[in-house]
């Protein structure tokens, strides 16, 4: 074993080649690795430690290295010698110092962009809960333990449990009507994949849990199932149907929700996601999706989701009891709707100039190195 310390530079001889090359961070006083990760330990008095950490994940600087890499497919190397005789561009340690702090600074105004972005989406939910005449959930107290009815261990989480047992499982308080799901619309479950449907006479294109993302569909790659012309009423997709993914391991993307607009002709849905198709005389497909994308919205999944291997699941009988504060006319909705909609357009348009912002800083940071 040997020791590394901060800003020495260690690397693998046969990951070089996949980027598997960094600097020992300021944090770890001293590391150890074997002779597969040789040390080198940086002439400050050249180089400053910013320039070479952000030079070493350039994808010029991997280029040099794949150049003087050697050995089979699979198992390419690279040996101290090479690795020590590649040219890299050295600029004066000053002019190092002014270029990583001008990418750096864009970094700081992407991160304050971001940081605006999230207060401008707390503001837009708390006007669409606002709008909708919630009472806002109490904080729950922090408890270094509690007891539970044993009923109630199935449940996903310790914090779903201590919810329901101090402010019990009731729909939140609004100054609209709250119906369940299942009183304004229909709920089903999708096909069940097995090897007696595999693409066969009557392919189909389908939904799975990866195309059905928090408020928008991911249509990169559908993939097909054998789904006879007799059982197409059952799984087909219409326009305007609300889909919920049934199971996932994160709090955050439990219980996730999107609306199908017809994307595809003749799509159906696995049975990983639940469709609840709407009375629209009653209520606005997409008031209906916005409300299940929220904080509050979603807390009924949360509350309920069970697990028997740490995934948290819910099932069409939550999705039906699901609590809906609705307007009494689709009017109302579609108005709260643009509300809240407003508000993430202007969150999307923070977050894009923050991405672009990162962009332009990486670019202009390789531009003033490599030029």
């Amino acid at each position: 074993m040997f020791a590394a310390y901060p800003e020495d530079l260690v690397f693998s001889k046969i990951d070089i080649r996949n980027g598997a090359i960094g600097l020992v961070p300021d944090n770890l006083p001293k590391v150890v690795v074997t002779s597969e990760y040789p040390i080198h330990s940086i002439d400050h008095e050249q180089v400053a430690g910013r320039y070479m950490a952000l030079l070493l994940r350039t994808p010029n600087f991997m280029k040099l290295i794949r150049n003087v890499t050697s050995g089979t497919s699979g198992r390419k190397r690279i040996t101290p010698e090479n690795f020590r005789a590649i040219e890299i561009p050295l600029p004066e340690r000053e002019d190092q110092l002014r270029i990583v702090d001008a990418y750096q600074n864009s970094l700081l105004k992407a991160s304050d962009l971001e940081v605006q972005a999230l207060q401008v989406e707390r503001d837009a939910q708390k006007a669409f809960e606002a709008a909708l005449g919630l009472t806002p959930l109490p904080n729950l107290p922090k408890r270094r333990f509690q007891i539970a009815c044993f009923k109630n261990i199935e449940r996903w989480s310790h914090e779903g449990i201590l919810q329901t047992a101090l402010l019990g499982d009731v729909p939140p308080e609004s100054k609209f009507e709250i119906v369940q799901l299942g009183d304004i619309a229909t709920v089903s479950y999708g096909l069940q994949k097995c090897p007696a449907n595999r693409p066969g006479k009557h392919p189909r294109l389908y939904l799975r849990v990866a195309n059905v993302q928090r408020g928008y569909l991911d249509l990169h790659e559908i993939k097909t199932i054998d789904v006879p012309d007799g059982q197409m009423d059952a799984f087909k997709l219409e326009r305007d149907d609300v889909l919920f993914v049934e199971g996932n391991g994160s709090r955050k993307e439990l219980g996730r929700v999107a609306l199908w607009t017809g994307e595809i002709p003749d799509c159906v849905h696995q049975n990983h996601i639940i469709k609840a198709r709407l009375d629209q005389t009653r209520a606005c497909p997409e008031f209906i999706a916005e409300w299940f994308n929220t904080d509050v919205g979603r807390m009924h999944f949360f509350r309920n989701a069970k697990t028997t291997s740490g995934l948290g699941t819910i099932n069409s009988s939550e999705v039906r009891s699901a609590p809906v504060p609705l307007p009494e006319d689709t009017v109302t909705q579609v108005a709260i709707v643009r509300l809240l909609r407003k508000g993430r357009e202007a969150v999307a348009a923070k977050r894009k100039q923050a991405a672009t912002l990162r962009t332009a800083a990486w670019n202009d940071f390789i531009t003033a190195v490599f030029t």
